[in-house]
């Protein structure tokens, strides 16, 4: 006689929206005209194009080949390797360019934030940084926008560093300039004390000649308020959420050791990667040790939306004009650099979607 064993519960409905049989991707976003962007870092896959639109079902480089192609010249204006894209609602596109191809040090005037006109499909500003901003050790991982305040808006972007201080970069829009803050504070550096499990083993980086590192990776995930007022933010390494008043960011006048009596903590949310938030004030985030995805309320109660072993690595998050959260699953813990050089990925990567009937949060 054959006994069925228990076994976990799984739930959450959601569906493939378009699956990737060449580079892995890490960054979505969806336009408020429901046009969906994606990107492709260099990470050691064959990336033909780091920025792409998925057009009547294929991919293509966006906002042209030509402009997904470096060479010496074009540096500033080219993308080189492309972590995250935001379209902000208005009609732009925000590029934010590591110009790290390989987790190299940044090459000089490639780290950018670039805005790319959606009616047009051209560059129309590009946003560099000075060498006390983008270190020699940064990673721009993620950016979100207010318009409401200041002449023309702000971003605020994380280093997610592997080896040098995390961050949070604070970006006036109007005249570009940019500084750092909690510059390698407790809320936005690893959780030394952190030990990833994923699919049951230890995440480590394990390289080809047998020697292995910690996972550690800083300030990551970043999501903003509906109404602007609080930025919510994650290291890789670490299960915690925490917040801050934008007010505090913005104010230069307070110092950035003082800035760590702003930081709200909200507890341990699972360790995540990407976050977003809706027009409601709800958070969004992975959960990629637990192949989940987690619904933070504004009080602070969390609840899990999404359990399934086919969430394997929930990277980035967008909300659609539909109400749709949309996510990527990537297989990111799956790569050769944590398994000694054996690429264990299984294509395809996929770009999911669940309803969640609710708006994304308004940047203006």
């Amino acid at each position: 006689m054959q006994v069925m064993l228990p076994s976990e519960m799984y739930f959450g409905k959601f569906e493939a929206v378009f699956l990737f049989y060449e580079a892995m991707p890490t960054g979505v976003t969806v336009s408020e005209t429901g046009r969906i962007f994606i990107c492709f870092p260099k990470w050691g896959d064959d990336v033909k194009f780091t920025v792409a639109e998925i057009v009547r079902g294929t991919l293509q480089p966006y906002p042209s080949l030509d402009a997904n192609v470096v060479s010496p010249s074009n540096i500033t204006t080219s993308f080189i390797s492309v972590q995250s894209v935001v379209a902000d609602g208005q009609g732009t596109l925000w590029v934010l360019d590591t110009g790290a191809p390989n987790f190299s040090e940044p090459i000089k005037g490639g780290a950018k934030l670039v805005a790319v006109d959606l009616n047009t499909n051209t560059i129309r500003s590009v946003f560099t940084f000075t060498e006390d901003v983008v270190l020699p050790t940064t990673y721009l991982n993620d950016v979100r926008f207010d318009f409401r305040v200041g002449k023309a808006g702000y971003a605020y972007i994380t280093d997610s560093s592997s080896r040098g201080p995390g961050a949070i970069i604070v970006v006036d829009l109007e005249t570009g300039y940019a500084w750092r803050r909690l510059n390698g504070a407790n809320s936005t550096s690893p959780d030394l004390f952190f030990l990833p499990k994923v699919e049951g083993k230890i995440l480590m980086n394990r390289n080809k000649d047998g020697s292995t590192s910690p996972f550690r990776l800083a300030s990551d995930g970043i999501a903003i308020s509906a109404d602007g007022k609080m930025l919510y933010y994650c290291p890789l390494s670490s299960r915690h959420l925490f917040s801050i008043s934008t007010e505090a960011l913005r104010d230069r006048s307070i110092p950035d050791m003082n800035l760590q009596y702003h930081v709200k903590y909200w507890g341990e949310k699972g360790a995540s990667d990407g976050m977003i938030t809706d027009a409601q004030g709800n958070v969004y985030a992975g959960d990629y040790e637990n192949n989940s995805i987690r619904k933070i309320l504004p009080n602070g109660i969390m609840e899990t939306i999404a359990h399934d072993p086919r969430i394997l690595w929930p990277d980035t998050f967008s909300i659609g004009p539909d109400q749709y959260l949309y996510f990527i699953v990537n297989q990111l813990h799956r790569q050769s650099r944590f398994h000694y050089g054996n690429d264990l990925r299984q294509k395809p990567y996929s770009l999911l979607r669940m309803k969640i009937d609710e708006p994304p949060a308004p940047t203006y």
